[in-house]
């Protein structure tokens, strides 16, 4: 059995496995080291935050079974996609996927902001008055399958190897944990990761109330892109601390805490 015909057997073990593991982690780390103290109680906002999530994991599996994995092997089968088009050694093709991949949801993460009906689907993201490990996942199910619909294209062109494109959904769901973390990171460590990758001070920027800010520190994986493109903000005007996370600090808890909330939020007039 090759190496990529045995992550593809086992791809739903490995992806919730990972999903358990780092959650697992997180929650014990906010716990214990918290960088912020939260406005609601856990008991308060996590079964609706993760009841967002629920839904938008059965809505996945019912329309997109196969999903961007499944595009993966489609196009491997069939010749289709750049990287099936050419020789390129695993080696180098497979993190050659990912970065192309992590680029694509930099660009699609900036789209989300920079045109008016996309925002009003990622709002609802933005929208948590909190920010923790439930806030990176925390999607309207039509942003989910649109972010679902453009992965599955972009893999298409690619053709990327599956083994790429598994290793690139464990990485992106286990970083939007990690980098949405209500953790507290030495600030040396903090300085040091994040000139490679993208950790919870620098990402929590990009949830603050100031919209300059909010437009700041797309990236979810790697931080390079933010410092490409000009996107980069070290540190929030007011802190860590003492910054404002969310939206619209007129909007009720019940607008931004709770499912019906969350999933009526995009049809408001705003």
């Amino acid at each position: 059995m090759t190496t990529q015909n045995w992550f593809l057997e086992h791809e739903q073990i490995l992806r919730l496995s990972c999903f358990v593991s780092i959650l697992l982690i997180m929650v014990l780390w906010e716990w214990f080291a918290p960088k912020r103290q939260l406005l609601l109680t856990r008991r308060r906002r996590w079964p609706h935050n993760i009841g967002l999530v629920i839904l938008n994991t059965l809505l996945l599996r019912a329309l997109f079974p196969l999903a961007a994995v499944g595009v993966a092997v489609f196009c491997q089968q069939s010749g289709l996609g750049f990287f099936n088009l050419i020789e390129i050694p695993l080696l180098i093709s497979v993190p050659l996927t990912i970065l192309l991949l992590d680029l694509a949801i930099y660009g699609q993460h900036v789209a989300f902001h920079r045109f008016p009906l996309l925002w009003r689907l990622h709002k609802v993201h933005h929208a948590d008055k909190d920010y923790d490990v439930t806030t990176g996942s925390r999607f309207h199910p039509i942003e989910i399958l649109l972010s679902m619909l453009i992965k599955m294209a972009i893999v298409a062109i690619l053709g990327g190897p599956v083994i790429a494109v598994i290793l690139f959904e464990i990485i992106l769901n286990g970083m939007a944990m990690f980098n949405h973390g209500n953790i507290a990171l030495p600030y040396r460590i903090d300085d040091l990761l994040r000139r490679v990758i993208v950790t919870p001070d620098m990402h929590r920027v990009h949830h603050s109330v100031i919209t300059q800010e909010m437009h700041r520190n797309f990236g979810f994986n790697l931080s390079i892109w933010d410092r490409c493109f000009v996107t980069y903000q070290a540190f929030p005007k007011h802190g860590h601390v003492e910054m404002e996370i969310g939206l619209d600090p007129t909007l009720s808890d019940k607008q931004t805490n709770s499912l019906p909330g969350m999933l009526s939020l995009p049809f408001r007039k705003s």
